[in-house]
C-alpha cells in the first residue's frame, strides 16, 4: 500500500497551489499529487481571459469592497459573502506571490501587470498573461512544484474514495499505462478534480472534464452544492464550442446579429458586452429565437451570432488575444482582423460542487464536517460565485482557495497518525470492477450512451428550462443510466485501455448530470444561470439558500443550506 501525509487528487492550479503551499508551511510533509493527465494538460491550462485583483495598476479607484459587490451582484445574491471577502482580500497579495514565482503576466507601459475589462466588474482589475493567462500561472506553478519535492502520479485515474466512520482515508487508483490498481492511504486526501463539461455535448472543457472527483463525492454518501447552477459561456465558437475568451469582448469586440445590430443595448444597456454571462448567453439565445440569428451563408434565421473584431485592427488583436485568433483561424477558417467570428453559448463551468467552509474543510451536511477531507477550486462550492461566476474570478479561486487549503491541510495532519485501511478489500473490489467491465458481453458501445445522455443534457438542461422538459429529460436518463450497465469494451487488455477509463468516467458523467437536473426540477425559480422560462422570476422568500443533493440509487434527496449575508443585502439584479 502506498502511503502520503496528503494526497491531492488533481493536477491544476487549486491542486498544485495547495501541495506547493504545504511543503512551504512544512518541508518535512509527503505531499503527492494524482492526475488522470499529465498535469501541465490539467484544464486549468485552458483558462484565457486573467485573473481578477484590486491592484489598482490601471484604475486607482478600485477597491477590495467593489470587487466583493461585483461578485455578490454577480452570484444573483447567492454567493457566500464570508467567502466572498476572503477572495477578494486575499487577491492582491496571491497575483503578486504569482509573479515572484515567475509568472509572466502582460504589463503595462510602465511595467506593471496590465489589467483589462471584464464582464460584471465596475473597473479594470483582470490581470492577464495575453490570452493564455492559466497556461502562463499553471506552467509555473508545476515547476516549482517539482523543485519542492511533491511526488506526481501522472496517468493514475482514481475510481474511489476511502471514507469510513466520516474520515477520509486514502484512495483507490488505475494506472492509465498497464491496468496496475494501487490503494493509497493518507492522513489527508484533497479533491481538486476540476469541472464537469463533459456532461453536456456542447462545451469549452477538455475531454477529462468529466467530474470524477464530484461523482466519488456522492457516491460515498456526501452531498452536492449548487449543482442546478450551470455556466453557459456566451461566446462559445460555432460549431466546435471552443471557447472564445470574455477578453476579446474585454478588448473592445461587439456581439452582433443578422441585421448587423450591437443587441446587447437591448438587455444590458450600461454594460453592453460587458454584461455578466447568464445575462449574455440569454440574449445571444432570445436573438436566434427571434430570427435574428445568422447562417453560414450569412443570411438570417440561423443558429449563432457574431462576435465582431474587425474594428480593433490587426495590430491589437496579435498583441492582446492571439490565440483567440488562431483558433477561430484554425478550426473554422475565420480571419478575424477582417471577418466576424461565429458564436453560441457552450457550456463552460460549474458554480456548485463539494461544499467547503473557508478553510477548504468538506460539508457532510449543513453544519458538519468530515474529518481528513478537503476540496478547492472548481470542483468545490465554497461558495463565491453564487448562481453565476463573474469572468476571473474562478482563477482567483484556484490560487487563493488552493493556497488556504493547503495551508489548513499542513496544520490539520500535524500530529497525526496514518489511518488503518483494509487494502485487499478495496483492491479486491476495484479489480473485480475493472473485470467486470473488461468481461462484459453488452449490447452497447460506450460511445453510444455516452454521446446520448450528452445530448439528452444539452436539450433537457440547458440555457432555458421547465419542469415539463426537465422531467422528460429525468425519463430518457433513467433509461440511459440503466442501458449503460449493458455496455461491452472492445479493448480487452492492460496496456493503455482506454476504454476501462471511459467507462468509468460514464459512471461519473451519469451521476454527476442526474444531480444536476433534480436540483434544477427543485428550485422553482430563475436566479443566475438556472433560467426557469415557467418560474422568471427570483425568489428570495423561498430559494435564498443553498441546494443540498445527497445521491443513491433509489433517489436523488435534496436539502438546504442558509447563504451567509454579512455585507450586502440582496437587491434586483440590473446592468
Amino acid at each position: 500500500m502506498l502511503e502520503h501525509d496528503v494526497i491531492i487528487v488533481g493536477g491544476g492550479l487549486a491542486g498544485c497551489r495547495a501541495a506547493l503551499e504545504i511543503t512551504r508551511t512544512d518541508p518535512s510533509l509527503k505531499v503527492a499529487v494524482v492526475a488522470k493527465t499529465h498535469p501541465i494538460r490539467s484544464h486549468s491550462v485552458a483558462a484565457q481571459g486573467g485573473i481578477a485583483a484590486t491592484l489598482k495598476n490601471v484604475d486607482s479607484n478600485d477597491t477590495w469592497e467593489a470587487h466583493a459587490f461585483d461578485t455578490v451582484k454577480g452570484s444573483d445574491y447567492l454567493a457566500d459573502q464570508d467567502a466572498v471577502e476572503v477572495l477578494v482580500r486575499e487577491a492582491p497579495d496571491v497575483v503578486i506571490d504569482l509573479e515572484h514565482m515567475g509568472v509572466l503576466f502582460s504589463r503595462s507601459p510602465d511595467g506593471r501587470i496590465a489589467q483589462r475589462a471584464f464582464g460584471g466588474h465596475s473597473h479594470n482589475r483582470t490581470c492577464y498573461a495575453a490570452d493564455k493567462t492559466g497556461h502562463a500561472i499553471l506552467h509555473e506553478l508545476v515547476n516549482n512544484l517539482r523543485r519542492s519535492g511533491v511526488q506526481i502520479y501522472e496517468e493514475w485515474y482514481v475510481m474511489r474514495l476511502i471514507l469510513e466512520d466520516n474520515q477520509a482515508k486514502g484512495l483507490v487508483m488505475y494506472h492509465i499505462l498497464d491496468g496496475h490498481i494501487e490503494v493509497l492511504r493518507a492522513k489527508a486526501v484533497m479533491f481538486a478534480t476540476g469541472g464537469y463539461g463533459r456532461v453536456y455535448s456542447t462545451t469549452s472543457n477538455d475531454y477529462a472534464s468529466t467530474g470524477d472527483g464530484l461523482a466519488m463525492t456522492a457516491l460515498a454518501g456526501l452531498p452536492l452544492e449548487d449543482m442546478e447552477f450551470v455556466q453557459f459561456h456566451p461566446t462559445g465558437l460555432y460549431p466546435v464550442g471552443v471557447l472564445i475568451s470574455e477578453a476579446v469582448r474585454g478588448e473592445g469586440a461587439y456581439l452582433i446579429n443578422a441585421e448587423g445590430e450591437r443587441f446587447m443595448e437591448r438587455y444590458a444597456p450600461s454594460r453592453m458586452e460587458l454584461a455578466p454571462r447568464d445575462i449574455t448567453s440569454r440574449a445571444i439565445v432570445y436573438e436566434i429565437r427571434a430570427g435574428r440569428g445568422v447562417n453560414i451563408n450569412g443570411s438570417a434565421g440561423g443558429p449563432f451570432v457574431y462576435l465582431d473584431l474587425r474594428h480593433m485592427g490587426r495590430e491589437k488583436i496579435m498583441s492582446r488575444i492571439p490565440f483567440c485568433w488562431e483558433e477561430a483561424h484554425r478550426l473554422v477558417g475565420v480571419d478575424a482582423v477582417t471577418q466576424p467570428m461565429p458564436v453560441r453559448p457552450t457550456n463552460h463551468y460549474c458554480m456548485g460542487g463539494i461544499p467547503v467552509n473557508t478553510d477548504g474543510r468538506v460539508r457532510s451536511s449543513g453544519e458538519n464536517l468530515v474529518e481528513a477531507f478537503f476540496a478547492a477550486g472548481e470542483t468545490s462550492c465554497v461558495s463565491v460565485h453564487g448562481a453565476n461566476r463573474l469572468g476571473s474570478n474562478s482563477l482567483l479561486e484556484c490560487v487563493v482557495y488552493g493556497r488556504r487549503t493547503g495551508a489548513a491541510i499542513a496544520q490539520y495532519v500535524q500530529n497525526r497518525k496514518l489511518p488503518n485501511v483494509d487494502e485487499q478489500r478495496y483492491l479486491k473490489e476495484a479489480q473485480q470492477q475493472v473485470q467486470g467491465l473488461l468481461e462484459q458481453k453488452g449490447e452497447y458501445r460506450i460511445q453510444e450512451i455516452r454521446g446520448s445522455f450528452q445530448e439528452t443534457m444539452t436539450e433537457y438542461c440547458g440555457v432555458f428550462r421547465t419542469q415539463e422538459i426537465m422531467e422528460e429529460g429525468w425519463r430518457i436518463i433513467q433509461d440511459l443510466q440503466e442501458k449503460s450497465s449493458r455496455i461491452y469494451l472492445d479493448d480487452k487488455g492492460s496496456c493503455w485501455n482506454t476504454e476501462v477509463v471511459e467507462a468509468l468516467e460514464m459512471r461519473s458523467l451519469i451521476v454527476v448530470g442526474k444531480i444536476i437536473l433534480a436540483s434544477a426540477l427543485n428550485r422553482q425559480e430563475s436566479r443566475g444561470a438556472h433560467f426557469r422560462e415557467d418560474f422568471p422570476q427570483r425568489d428570495d422568500s423561498k430559494f435564498l439558500r443553498h441546494t443540498m443533493a445527497y445521491y443513491s440509487p433509489a433517489g436523488i434527496d435534496i436539502d438546504y443550506r442558509p447563504v451567509a449575508i454579512s455585507m450586502f443585502q440582496p437587491q434586483e439584479r440590473k446592468y
